[in-house]
């Protein structure tokens, strides 16, 4: 049996439907567990357990969110040349652009050396007053359709021993 580990922070919701349209979609694949951690609680124990990785957070001015930093802080050096070539993929819950947060995780991973296997998904929710950034968001079904492939690519190339 293979893992794949989403790590995720979410504040408003968004972020929380696109990894559950990941993890169903890994979830389906025969021979995976599809794990689902929040940041808070995800360790480096929990990254070194897996053989791919999901990354998502949402877009906060212009960066990852806090949290999700938190947790590569956290992991980072822990993990450092102990997780090289294993497969990731990266989801953003954007207010506007969510490409420096994407480039902030890339980066991360670069470190780790893990392989890309797909460009950043990002949503744009297109939040941009106060009142909208901060309320609940709702995922349409296209894009919560573009989350479950990724989930699925991911767990289907770990299955199938691709990645």
């Amino acid at each position: 049996m293979k893992t794949a580990l989403i790590v995720f922070h979410s504040l408003t919701g968004g972020t929380q439907q696109m990894v559950a349209a990941a993890q169903r979609a890994a979830a389906a694949e025969p021979d995976i567990d599809a794990r689902l951690l929040r940041a808070q609680d995800a360790c480096a124990a929990d990254v070194l357990q897996a053989d791919g990785y999901l990354f998502a957070t949402p877009e906060n001015l212009a960066a990852m969110a806090g949290k999700m930093k938190d947790f590569f802080d956290r992991t980072y050096y822990a993990l450092l040349d102990r997780i090289a070539g294993r497969p990731y993929g990266v989801l953003i819950c954007a207010g506007s652009d969510g490409h420096n947060a994407a480039r902030q995780i890339d980066r991360i991973c670069t470190g780790w050396r893990l392989k890309q296997i797909a460009e950043p998904l990002i949503v744009c929710t297109h939040a941009q007053t106060p009142e909208a950034i901060l309320a609940p968001k709702t995922i349409g079904a296209a894009d919560l359709e573009r989350c479950e492939q990724l989930g699925g690519a991911l767990a289907a190339g770990l299955a199938l021993g691709i990645y």
